[in-house]
């Protein structure tokens, strides 16, 4: 799902070349997706987003053409990269279990590195789903749930998993419960994330009864 180059430059504004035009972009955005997800996408100006920054609202529309643009980079880049991720793990020719493993903890990797990416592509599903500029977002999803639902089918095929759960359900059940955890993971916390993943999976294969 990563953009190229010049579909990019359409959808996510100007590009620079320069390496110090790059890191002011990755600044801006980092600050975007931060104020998208604490404010609210419709509740965030471009103004707000320059004031946060310490720069002119014009400067802003050197980097990017709109708020809008901003978002799409935002996305584009989260979906792409993680869509990425989890097919290199699922492709990796290891056993169901190991692979479903690892895309677990990717997924609280991910909550981890870029937790505003991940709250904003929650927060805004309404907006997503119903804006045709943000279909990418929707097929980037269904592809995530092809590798998921892939290993899990895998799994059931090979006796790993058990034959009697819906897969559809299964990935819904196991996704909900970690993409959820956005909303109250502390990056900075006592609990990192590789600790919150080994006790998802504790419960996951063990079960909460004793």
């Amino acid at each position: 799902m990563a953009s190229s180059n010049n579909e990019a430059t359409a959808r996510g504004g100007r590009r620079r070349s320069n390496g110090a035009g790059s890191s002011r972009r990755a600044q801006l955005l980092a600050i975007a997706a931060e104020m998208f997800a604490t404010r609210g996408y419709s509740q965030t100006t471009v103004r707000d987003i320059a004031d946060e920054a310490g720069i002119l609202s014009g400067s802003l529309y050197h980097h990017f053409d709109s708020k809008e643009a901003m978002l799409t980079e935002i996305l584009r880049d989260f979906m792409g990269n993680l869509l990425s991720e989890i097919r290199d793990i699922a492709e990796r020719g290891q056993t169901p279990r190991e692979a479903l493993d690892g895309l677990i903890y990717n997924s609280f990797e991910t909550i981890h590195r870029v937790p505003f990416a991940v709250a904003l592509y929650q927060n805004e599903s309404a907006l997503l789903a119903t804006t045709p500029e943000f279909a990418f977002v929707h097929k980037a999803s269904l592809d995530v749930e092809k590798v998921w639902l892939g290993v899990l089918k895998q799994g059931q095929a090979e006796e790993d998993f058990r034959a009697d759960l819906d897969p559809g359900i299964t990935y819904r059940f196991i996704r909900d419960a970690i993409w959820s955890t956005v909303r109250w993971y502390n990056p900075r916390g006592r609990l990192q994330h590789r600790t919150v993943a080994d006790q998802y999976l504790e419960m996951l294969h063990g079960g909460l009864l004793a």
